[in-house]
């Protein structure tokens, strides 16, 4: 661990001292790639190491919104596209049009089921009803990113996560996966808090559903911090496809719970853009959290990136004062 950032990592060691979090991984990387990681806690008789796969959830959401834009930047596919384009069937008793956009940026308005509900997505999709027309509310939707998994299956001819890992995995995001026998470490909590795991992980959730590292994801923010420039044979798209995610895509429409207004954020492609948080040094940055507590940031001007992963139920984290201390220690 890089003594520079003895703070935040301070900050994880003490949330697993007290209790608050069974495990934690958290790994700080630049455009050149990690510089500290370190793993503490156990859970059971089951000691955490850096290496070691975590349900990501909704982490999962921007890695399926880069493999969207880079569908976009090979004309595959645009922003506009509606999504019966891939599901002609899809809103028959909708009299407004669900875009991709509306999907990536949590304004579709299609209604939200449990992420254990027994049906299946796709039959979800074509099922649910509408809450809002498109375009004039938000809020946070997993069921979207199955239509955001169509449109991208119905561009590429490959399924989504075949899709990402033919991106990732040259980065040497080799480790996200679908596959439980990645092992990941056991939710502490799950089921108190109304969680079927397995039955949750049977949907194999475009939303919510991959499985990684932390060296996953800081190979992912040190190419993003390098500009996911495509065109070095180590990237991700290119730097204006880049730029066209992180524009907001919210405006000043209606925020819902459980991103209200006073969170003090839009919504980018995917992204979680905290452009206005009341709590941060700076909020030049974007990234996203999961249920079970990862969180995914990268800051472009400070030129940081950091993972943080852990395995409890809704922890009762205050994730700012982790990023804070990142941004401190620069």
């Amino acid at each position: 661990m890089s003594e520079q950032f003895s703070a935040a990592y301070d900050w994880a060691r003490r949330h697993v001292a007290e209790g608050r979090i069974p495990t934690a991984v958290l790994g700080i990387a630049t455009a050149a790639g990690t510089v500290a990681l370190d793993a503490f806690g156990a859970t059971g008789s089951r000691s955490a190491r850096v290496e070691d796969h975590y349900r990501l959830f909704s982490v999962t959401k921007p890695l399926v919104g880069l493999t969207a834009a880079r569908a976009i930047e090979r004309g595959l596919l645009t922003p506009e596209t509606p999504l019966t384009e891939a599901l002609p069937e899809f809103g028959a008793d909708r009299d407004d049009i669900v875009r991709l956009r509306h999907l990536a940026s949590h304004t579709s308005g299609i209604s939200e089921p449990a992420m254990d509900a027994p049906t299946p997505l796709r039959e979800t999709l074509l099922t649910a009803g509408r809450d809002f027309a498109a375009g004039s509310v938000s809020r946070y939707s997993t069921i979207a990113y199955e239509g955001i998994a169509a449109l991208v299956a119905h561009a590429t001819g490959r399924d989504w996560d075949a899709e990402l890992s033919a991106w990732a995995a040259p980065l040497g995001a080799d480790g996200l996966t679908l596959d439980e026998a990645s092992d990941p470490h056991p939710i502490v909590g799950a089921a108190e808090a109304g969680l079927d795991v397995a039955a949750f992980a049977r949907h194999r959730n475009p939303g919510a559903g991959l499985l990684g590292r932390a060296q996953d994801l800081l190979a992912i923010g040190s190419a993003l911090l390098r500009g996911g420039r495509a065109d070095t044979g180590s990237g991700i798209v290119r730097p204006a496809t880049l730029a066209m995610t992180l524009r907001p895509l919210t405006g000043d429409i209606p925020r819902l719970d459980p991103y209200p207004a006073e969170r003090g954020q839009d919504w980018g492609f995917t992204w979680n853009l905290r452009t206005r948080a009341p709590g941060l040094i700076d909020r030049d940055t974007y990234g996203h959290g999961g249920w079970s507590g990862a969180e995914f940031w990268i800051h472009p001007t400070a030129g940081v990136a950091y993972a943080f992963l852990t395995n409890a139920s809704p922890p009762d984290l205050d994730e700012d004062r982790l990023d804070n201390a990142v941004i401190g220690a620069l």
